[in-house]
């Protein structure tokens, strides 16, 4: 109770401040009831859905728009907090200045006027965060980006030189509000004709009947050497109360059992061999490793053990941070990790081969794109769907393709 209490009270401090720098641009007592009006409504609507709210009960549509339109309402009142705020930190000392110099004369009076221009640059530059989140609600979350790739490597078998591979990553399926666009998406996968699919984790939020109502849109994916999955930190029930441990277990297999009715070689730890005109590459799957708490099924040895050291390897792991912390010093040298679980946080500021940032970074050292380290590479796909959030601003819907190149310089 405590802490919704503190919650209000720093709400309410901030919306003081916002309607104050509103009150500057508009005088029209209908647009200032309006404003309290969607104010209380957001607030109202939020505290509904998250007063005595435990995680384990579930997650629904109903809590990620709450949340969304609560985020929607309090980043830009923080931003005009920040201006007020600091238009007071000057008017302070004037009106202290005032009441000592001028006494009576001021009549109680000493705080000069809030300037407005002052107010309408601050609400010029809270509208955009305002506009972007709705947008990313309303929109992004459908934005899909295709990214591609090419990658060269010395020892790639010639036999796969121009291998195209689709990555696709985090669906969360429990999300979604519009089959429309997730249909427009698995077709968009479909026309990038590459050799193989690859899926690295989280189909669902929680609960495998969350894939149900999409299983004949994913079951539309369609590459010629077939389609690999391995599991999220999501997909194991973790998250929610069950009536018993065995419904739970039960979840993960109906789970595993969906995926695999759609086409999905669901891979346990275990690897695969890719053949092609007498050559191979070797395809690793493991079960979730993550660092900072997260489920940590994953062993990179057991899946690795009916392949050689000197095969061509890729290797799908749902979490970034196993690759950081096991896979890049391990002495088989995995080609190419293909990873998730970030989602870039589903906000933040991208130009494409420029410049990318997002508050994730600060979590993940390696936490959207391609990266590098000792003569190993990784993707993180910034993921296909969205959690909590229900929406995505600046970091987009994702599916990756990769295209594998023999180094001009081999033999």
């Amino acid at each position: 109770m405590l802490r919704w209490i503190i919650f209000l009270v720093i709400f309410g401090i901030a919306d003081i401040y916002a309607f104050q720098a509103f009150k500057t641009i508009s005088k029209n007592n209908w647009l200032q009831i309006l404003y309290w009006f969607i104010t209380v409504l957001v607030i109202g609507n939020f505290v509904f859905h998250y007063y005595g709210f435990n995680r384990s009960d579930g997650f629904s549509h109903g809590h990620a728009y709450a949340f969304g339109f609560f985020i929607a309402l309090l980043i830009p009142k923080m931003v005009l907090l920040v201006f007020m705020v600091g238009e007071d930190i000057i008017r302070v000392p004037q009106a202290v200045f005032r009441y000592f110099t001028e006494g009576d004369t001021a009549r109680g009076n000493y705080f000069a006027s809030r300037r407005q221009f002052v107010s309408k640059i601050a609400l010029g530059i809270a509208a955009i965060p305002l506009a972007s989140i709705i947008y990313g609600i309303y929109k992004g979350k459908y934005n899909y980006k295709v990214l591609k790739y090419t990658l060269h490597f010395e020892d790639l078998p010639k036999a796969f030189d121009g291998y195209k591979l689709t990555q696709i990553s985090d669906i969360h399926s429990g999300s979604f509000d519009n089959m429309d666009k997730v249909n427009y998406a698995v077709d968009l996968i479909n026309e990038q004709q590459s050799d193989i699919i690859l899926f690295t984790g989280d189909m669902v939020n929680n609960k495998a009947e969350e894939l149900v109502p999409y299983k004949n849109v994913f079951g539309k994916l369609k590459a010629k050497d077939g389609l690999f999955s391995v599991l999220g930190n999501h997909d194991y029930g973790d998250y929610v109360q069950w009536e018993s441990e065995d419904a739970k277990k039960q979840n993960l297999e109906d789970l595993k059992n969906l995926q695999k009715e759609i086409g999905f070689d669901v891979l346990l730890n275990e690897s695969r061999y890719l053949e092609k005109n007498g050559e191979r590459i070797a395809l690793v799957g493991v079960e979730n490793w993550g660092a900072g708490g997260f489920k940590t099924a994953g062993d990179l040895k057991k899946a690795s053990t009916s392949i050689n050291k000197d095969d061509f390897k890729i290797l799908m792991s749902h979490d970034p941070s196993h690759w950081e912390k096991k896979v890049i010093k391990d002495d088989y040298h995995y080609h190419l990790t293909l990873s998730g679980h970030t989602h870039g946080m589903q906000f933040g500021i991208e130009i494409p081969g420029w410049f990318k940032w997002s508050p994730v970074k600060w979590r993940y050292k390696y936490w959207a794109g391609i990266y590098e380290e000792l003569g190993q590479f990784i993707n993180v796909n910034r993921g296909f769907g969205y959690l909590a959030f229900p929406g995505r601003v600046g970091i987009w819907p994702e599916i990756t393709v990769i295209e594998l190149k023999k180094s001009s310089n081999s033999a």
